[in-house]
């Protein structure tokens, strides 16, 4: 009986690790529209046939933790490095975490342009046929798919995945994103409906609310937390790194100016920072408090925000939006000095990443809040 198994375990083995070498081949001697891409396509392919391979039957069970040694200690042989046993169990786990996805978009096409199933062994394995259906499905890099198959809430990681791919972020770009909790602080200024919108479409810049985060989180400026600096020095640094903090600021963001200067009854004014966003088509001024905010403050940034909309703006161009930077506020006091409907907003920054798990603790509860006012 033990004979007999390992000899049904070589003749699986041989015809699994001859189904991945041609699928590495194919990969090798075909053309698409970057390396990234084809490596993408290739591994999701090996990730498949690895996972049929396992769902074999009970007798398979008895050499089923050998195979991927086998398969790495062969493939690794013949094609080199990148097919450790880690890498086979990623190539296995990204199959199963987005095959899903990939069979959704194969009946799509089913309907578009005929059956989408495989007729042949030779079919179900090519590596061109799996690229058509994913070309637009897996988009990006298996860098990218690797960091993002850690991402355990799923809401949470297609957010990042949509971003990633509409914002055409970078792999470093990905990473800090995450790391500066982006997707909860977006969460948490939405209800259920706004969350879930979230996680299917991405951040969505629909309304002037929709470009403000609370808190700002400028970690890359590398200004130690208790150190002692200027509002001057924030906002230099601030533009030494510009390119960063238009990426914290998020979608649509134009720079054009800092310390902008108008005149009014003969005083000059100067506005810290000046943006401008395409998607709103609209002006976006920032001021830079580093202390705690006052109720000056605010008004202050009206008279700003008045002057940009009756002088400045054009007609078809929408109100400017005014946003406070501060390191300290009450939203009490911010409440109670704006009028209803303003498009000024006071927000808080730091200079160090956020405590991630408190707040997907604060975003939990937030979402048992609205769970509960629904019911009632």
């Amino acid at each position: 009986m033990v004979h007999g198994i390992n000899d049904l375990a070589n003749e699986v083995d041989n015809t699994l690790l001859k189904d991945i070498r041609g699928i590495i081949s194919q990969a090798r001697s075909l053309t698409l529209r970057s390396v990234n891409s084809l490596q993408v396509f290739s591994n999701y392919l090996i990730g498949r046939r690895i996972v049929k391979e396992e769902q074999g039957g009970e007798a398979r069970a008895e050499y089923g933790k050998g195979i991927l040694k086998k398969l790495s200690s062969e493939l690794s042989r013949e094609f080199g490095r990148g097919y450790s046993i880690s890498n086979l169990e990623n190539m296995r786990k990204f199959y199963l975490s987005y095959s899903s996805l990939i069979e959704e978009k194969s009946q799509t096409m089913s309907g578009i342009s005929g059956s989408a199933t495989p007729q042949t062994r030779s079919e179900e394995l090519s590596l061109t046929r799996i690229s058509q259906s994913t070309s637009t499905k897996l988009p990006l890099s298996w860098s990218h798919y690797l960091f993002l198959m850690g991402i355990h809430l799923g809401d949470e990681r297609q957010f990042y995945e949509v971003e990633a791919e509409n914002q055409n972020w970078s792999l470093r770009e990905l990473k800090r994103q995450f790391n500066s909790s982006l997707y909860e602080r977006l969460a948490l200024s939405r209800d259920q409906a706004g969350v879930k919108k979230l996680s299917e479409k991405g951040q969505l810049i629909e309304k002037h609310a929709d470009v403000v985060k609370d808190p700002y989180v400028l970690e890359f400026l590398g200004l130690d937390e208790k150190s002692r600096y200027s509002e001057t020095e924030l906002e230099t640094t601030i533009i030494n790194k510009l390119e960063h903090f238009l990426l914290e600021l998020g979608k649509g963001f134009l720079f054009e100016a800092r310390q902008k200067r108008f005149t009014f009854d003969e005083e000059h004014f100067f506005v810290d920072l000046v943006f401008y966003n395409r998607l709103l088509r609209c002006y976006v001024i920032i001021d830079l408090k580093i202390g705690e905010l006052k109720h000056q403050d605010l008004g202050q940034m009206q008279m700003y925000v008045n002057y940009f909309d009756r002088h400045v703006k054009l007609e078809d161009e929408q109100a400017t939006i005014g946003i406070i930077l501060c390191k300290k506020k009450k939203d009490s006091l911010v409440e109670i000095t704006l009028p209803e409907g303003a498009n000024i907003h006071a927000s808080k920054y730091q200079t160090y990443l956020p405590d991630k798990e408190t707040l997907k603790k604060q975003l939990e509860e937030a979402q048992q809040d609205w769970e509960a006012q629904h019911e009632e």
